[in-house]
């Protein structure tokens, strides 16, 4: 098989993580621990190639991605090195993506925001990442319309805003042929599959849920984004928990910034509960992860099958891969359902 030629919207710790782990991946080639699938339609992890990366930061745009990926305010682990890559990040529209609660973290270049969709174009771009700050929709749905109608590549959304479960930017997707995956990545080993199969064991063990807690804190940017406007992301981590239950129930989200945390991030999680009898249960958990690199480690896999549905002809939501993948995908489903009908994916069983 060929490369997957990747364009990142974002080249922040998230960005950083993939990356590095593509390259670790190749200097460790017998190395599988934190891969899912080894061969995804053909495609192995080190075939992914970032060709076009985006920014606004002063301190990353001009700069070649191996160096920008360690810039300031990027604050991730670092896994390897990585050498020059040959990729210039290029300024990308600003729009709603630097709120004033990022000014002091964010240096906005005094660049002309570059054509996105005609670099795509130029660079031969299979798909566009969008990991920029949550809550930027307007930035967002560019980048989105930029990908799916300009350049007609894939579009993977990473944050949580509801683009691929917005019936305009299907139509849009279906008619240009490019599969869409999003909204928000569900983490290799985060809160919410965590918390999620703590719920589903309490259902099949006969437990009544009568509160959910979880409160989720790190000292990234994007942890100070999400304290001061993280209502979509609320909503997406909420969504992804009360899809699973059959009933109402008390579910409380919370982020909090704790500046020498860095990237790594602490996730908390209580369940309240009534067993036989009635009597009660409390579960309490503690969860610490490397916040992006948790996020690299599914995004690898969203990227080769939107590559391998671009492949097949197939366009519009990977109905399948987002339920599996994603906080919010179009259809909840339980994450062994979402699992299944992954593996048909990537086995051709199914088409979406």
């Amino acid at each position: 098989m060929g490369k997957i030629r990747v364009a990142v919207a974002g080249v922040g710790n998230c960005a950083s993580a993939l990356v590095q782990g593509i390259e670790y991946y190749k200097n460790h080639p017998d190395e599988k621990v934190g891969i899912l699938f080894e061969n995804i339609g053909g495609y192995q992890v080190t075939d992914v190639e970032i060709v076009a990366a985006f920014d606004v930061d002063e301190r990353k745009v001009g700069q070649d991605l191996s160096e920008a990926i360690f810039a300031p305010p990027n604050n991730t682990e670092k896994l390897c090195d990585v050498p020059t890559m040959g990729v210039k990040v290029q300024m990308g529209p600003v729009f709603d993506g630097v709120p004033e609660h990022l000014k002091s973290f964010v240096k906005v270049a005094k660049e002309k925001p570059v054509d996105v969709g005609l670099v795509l174009k130029e660079t031969g771009t299979d798909v566009l990442v969008n990991l920029i700050p949550t809550g930027s929709k307007e930035a967002t749905r560019y980048y989105a319309q930029q990908a799916i109608e300009i350049a007609k590549v894939a579009f993977i959304n990473g944050i949580p805003e509801l683009v691929v479960s917005d019936d305009k930017f299907e139509e849009l997707a279906i008619k240009n042929r490019v599969p869409m995956i999003g909204d928000d990545f569900k983490s290799q080993l985060g809160a919410t599959i965590l918390n999620r199969a703590l719920l589903k064991l309490c259902l099949q063990r006969g437990v009544k849920i009568d509160r959910v807690y979880q409160l989720n804190y790190a000292g990234n940017t994007d942890f100070v984004n999400l304290v001061f406007r993280g209502a979509s992301k609320h909503l997406t981590k909420e969504t992804a928990l009360r899809s699973l239950l059959p009933y109402e129930t008390d579910i409380a989200t919370s982020f909090a910034y704790v500046a020498n945390q860095k990237d790594r991030k602490i996730a908390r999680i209580e369940i309240e509960g009534r067993k036989w009898g009635g009597a009660p249960l409390r579960i309490s958990v503690e969860l610490s992860v490397n916040d992006s690199a948790d996020a690299a480690g599914v995004m690898i896999d969203m990227i080769r099958c939107a590559k391998l549905a671009l492949d097949r002809g197939v366009g519009g939501r990977l109905v399948s891969v987002c339920a599996y993948y994603a906080k919010h995908p179009p259809i909840q489903y339980d994450d062994e359902e979402a699992f299944k009908m992954l593996q048909e994916f990537i086995e051709g069983r199914r088409e979406r």
